[in-house]
């Protein structure tokens, strides 16, 4: 009978041949340890390092998000100065021409901005919404014009639903309203509509002032930075020298 230690060493002997712990049997056992040893340590580190990997790519889809929560938190934080600075100069003119429509501005100006601080945490809303407080600006841009300032508004059955960044609307009318005369005898007509791409197009008609428009800059641009940091399309500004026009991707 063999002893255990040559049967057992005989059992695993990759020859099959030799039934005697020689030299040559334990350095093929000891190198095929080796070599298992390699294997299984291999397939732990991959495993391993895989994991580390998807954790890499959670955190920096984590911090992508979380920039760009940030980058859009600046751009909401320009429009409200932005807005507050237009209407402070349309009242400040409006006080000394008409101090009536002044009182009636201030009024309407305290419930428009509501929403503005009401809608901007949200980085897109309801075209509805959108619409409703274009009304509400177009009643407040009204009291000053009167009847120089038109709006054509015509929306497509299905597109209210749809959303866009906030406050959209409001910057491209009060753009419209800042670079263009605004006259009985030359009124400025804002066409809002949409079509079947499911695009939204704000137009008016260009009759620019002699001086320009005192400005910040930030109108278009805060605009298409949204679209870009939303990740989506970008809008297209077109001017054709009688008409500028600005098309929309409705989310």
């Amino acid at each position: 009978m063999q002893p255990l230690e040559t049967w057992g060493l005989s059992q695993i002997d990759p020859t099959g041949l030799v039934h005697t712990p020689t030299l040559r049997v334990y350095v093929t056992h000891i190198v095929m340890a080796i070599l298992f040893a390699f294997i299984v340590g291999g397939v732990y580190e991959v495993i391993y390092y895989l994991k580390l990997y998807r954790l890499a790519l959670t955190d920096a889809e984590v911090l992508k998000k979380a920039k760009m929560q940030t980058e859009l938190d600046a751009l909401r934080q320009q429009v409200n100065p932005h807005f507050l600075f237009n209407s402070l100069n349309s009242l400040t003119a409006l006080i000394t021409e008409d101090p009536q429509k002044a009182e009636t501005f201030s009024e309407e100006l305290s419930s428009v901005y509501r929403y503005l601080l009401r809608c901007n945490d949200s980085p897109l809303v309801p075209l509805t919404a959108e619409l409703d407080f274009l009304n509400s600006y177009y009643h407040l841009l009204k009291t000053r014009h009167g009847d120089s300032l038109l709006l054509m508004t015509h929306v497509l059955p299905g597109n209210e639903d749809r959303q866009l960044p906030p406050l959209t609307l409001q910057l491209l009318i009060e753009n419209a309203v800042k670079h263009n005369v605004v006259l009985p005898e030359q009124p400025l007509t804002i066409n809002l509509y949409t079509n079947q791409d499911n695009q939204l197009i704000v137009s008016n008609n260009i009759q620019r002032k002699s001086t320009r428009a005192l400005s910040n800059g930030i109108g278009l641009s805060n605009i298409v930075s949204k679209y870009q940091m939303l990740g989506r399309p970008t809008p297209i500004i077109e001017d054709d020298g009688s008409e500028f026009r600005v098309t929309l991707p409705l989310v």
